[in-house]
């Protein structure tokens, strides 16, 4: 198993037992491809969900950006969702969780058909 499975694997839990979902291995797979080289850096491989500068750069950078919402209030409520759904005091929130969570939320799935 390569270092990306072994992440995909470590998402999948993370969705299965912190978040009380059911994975679509297929979307979470294209989704983890889609961050790229930052699921190996350990600084980018996460999301300070604490700071505002930080969300703001998940909702331009990807929802906006990679999903082609449009900007209003309801992509940072959907942040919020996902962050509240991971857990707040979870200190590890992976950026790939966090987009597969919004991409599901969303029902933006078409965009990794």
């Amino acid at each position: 198993m390569g270092k990306r499975d072994e992440w995909i694997a470590k998402y999948a839990d993370d969705l299965k037992n912190k978040c009380g979902m059911t994975p679509d291995m297929d979307l979470l797979t294209k989704v983890t491809i889609g961050c790229g080289p930052s699921i190996y850096n350990a600084d980018a491989q996460t999301v300070a969900a604490s700071q505002d500068s930080e969300l703001e750069l998940v909702k331009n950078n990807f929802l906006i950006k990679k999903l082609g919402m449009s900007d209003s209030p309801e992509l940072m409520a959907g942040i919020n969702t996902a962050i509240e759904t991971y857990g707040k005091s979870e200190r590890n929130k992976y950026r790939a969780v966090i987009y597969y969570m919004l991409t599901k939320h969303f029902g933006k799935e078409a965009v990794y058909g």
